[in-house]
């Protein structure tokens, strides 16, 4: 059933893609994009996959992988991701979307190969390492890789894309974002319960293959290591159909090039040096205040989508099980519904702003995780609910920051830098909460929405700073072509 859901969403999401073409793109022009989004767009998600499925491991492992040791793994390995950026996005930016998203793809899945190994000779009895210690230095370099991704699929975007199409690109985002945890927390979870070596749910037939084609009945342990197994195979497989169809941008797939009126569109021809790249994000006031509201989105993203499924596991939510049955499922619907509300707000309401909808998504957590304070622990539907509501607003925040914002201020000459510091403000705001809420929460968890509720009123107020900003190039675009007054403000306002 799960399957048919997504199935019918992705033929929704598609649908919708194809019928947004303000600029009037050619037929074959927009065919050609969706095989290059489609190609592309999997690998993320897939990438997604290859990120998550430790939280997954953690609650497959039990003691053997305490909240402590599971926030430590995953606080480092996030900030270990967004310090990459400070590398990974000039190099992206230097030598294309395409070459980025290989070395993402392949590097990500070696890493999940040496995890699975590690999990592989812990759970044979190799108690000699630190499982800790080794998950860590795993996870860091999985997530090194993973950073490539990040900033190659925004590139790719940067070149095919109009300004006034981001915004449906930043739902697409979203929507890859929501795929991708999908795969990680319900077909992971799918892996994790075939691959015991005595199942205590009922198995679906290809649970049941799963478990034949690895022989797990043969075995002395839980086969836990293939929740890091299987995903590194998938990354291969998507990397070899990225070789094949992508392409950096329309001059790659014989089409003329076209001006997407971003912050580039008045700089010629230049190419610029990887310092040159950092000095222009680091003295823009515009885009640190976006790393700023990214910086929040993370602490929020992470804190809910990682921290419930974690919380339902551990304290039985009576009456309410179907939000962890379904977490997945869950995060996908409302991620894509707040991806494209968000992505429709934008280009249709604020003429391609991207504040005023971070804004709106933002204090609307303010209200969410006030609520998730006073209902836990004895509502649990009124926190699965309010859980659930979270990742639709933040994932709306995420998609059209650093999906969008990002590139469109950036321009598609340092999209890879920009977004690359957006998104890495995101994993450091991820690696803090991460490390913050291990402790919190083996305290109290009591303290998990407390410590949510000033991230998200920060957001609010930062993404208020840029309510009126576009870049020069998008206001000529807007008075000459769409003949639209646009709102000047004095400057740029940074944090």
């Amino acid at each position: 059933m799960d399957l048919i859901i997504i199935g019918i969403t992705m033929v929704i999401v598609v649908g919708l893609y194809f019928n947004n073409n303000p600029l009037n793109h050619s037929p074959r022009f927009m065919w050609k994009r969706f095989i290059n989004w489609f190609a592309l767009g999997m690998t993320y998600a897939f990438l997604y996959m290859a990120r998550y499925n430790l939280s997954v491991s953690k609650n497959a492992l039990g003691d053997l992988m305490t909240k402590k040791d599971f926030g430590l793994i995953f606080g480092v390995g996030t900030i270990v991701y967004g310090l990459s950026f400070l590398l990974t996005g000039p190099m992206v930016d230097r030598m294309g979307g395409r070459k980025g998203m290989l070395f993402a793809a392949i590097g990500s899945s070696m890493a999940n190969i040496l995890m699975g190994a590690v999990v592989f000779y812990y759970l044979h009895g190799g108690r000699a390492i630190d499982l800790t210690i080794t998950m860590t230095a795993l996870y860091s370099l999985n997530m090194f890789f993973q950073s490539y991704g990040a900033v190659s699929i925004i590139k790719v975007k940067a070149y095919w894309f109009h300004v006034r199409e981001r915004g449906l690109f930043g739902a697409i985002f979203g929507s890859l974002i929501s795929f991708g945890v999908y795969f990680a927390f319900d077909w992971g979870q799918a892996i994790a319960d075939a691959v015991k070596l005595s199942p205590t749910v009922q198995l679906s037939a290809v649970q049941k293959f799963i478990r034949s084609a690895f022989a797990v009945e043969m075995g002395q342990t839980d086969a836990f290591w293939f929740i890091f197994f299987i995903p590194a195979v998938l990354l291969i497989f998507w990397a070899l159909i990225d070789a094949f169809l992508l392409k950096d941008s329309p001059a790659h797939a014989d089409f003329d090039e076209f001006d997407p009126h971003d912050a580039s569109s008045d700089e010629g021809e230049i190419d610029l040096a990887i310092g040159a790249l950092l000095k222009r994000i680091f003295t823009n006031p515009i885009l640190l205040t976006i790393a700023c509201v990214e910086f929040t989105s993370g602490v929020l993203r992470n804190g809910i989508m990682q921290w419930y499924f974690v919380y339902a596991k551990e304290v039985p939510q009576i009456g309410a099980e179907f939000f962890l049955k379904h977490w997945g499922l869950l995060i996908c619907m409302t991620g894509i519904v707040g991806g494209f509300t968000v992505g429709i707000l934008s280009d249709r309401i604020f003429q391609s702003r991207r504040g005023p909808p971070a804004a709106i998504m933002s204090a609307f957590m303010v209200i969410l995780t006030s609520i998730m304070a006073i209902a836990i622990p004895d509502h649990p539907v009124v926190l699965g609910l309010c859980a659930i509501t979270m990742i639709l607003a933040v994932i709306g925040v995420h998609s059209i920051m650093s999906g969008t914002a990002a590139a469109d201020f950036g321009g598609r000459k340092a999209t890879g830098t920009a977004s690359g510091v957006v998104d890495g403000c995101v994993y450091l705001g991820s690696g803090l909460q991460s490390i913050s809420l291990g402790y919190l929460t083996s305290k109290s968890w009591a303290y998990w929405p407390l410590f949510l509720i000033p991230f998200a009123a920060l957001g609010t107020y930062f993404a208020l700073r840029i309510w009126y900003q576009l870049p020069e190039a998008t206001k000529r675009y807007l008075r000459t072509v769409e003949k639209i007054e646009i709102v000047e403000v004095t400057g740029p306002r940074g944090p």
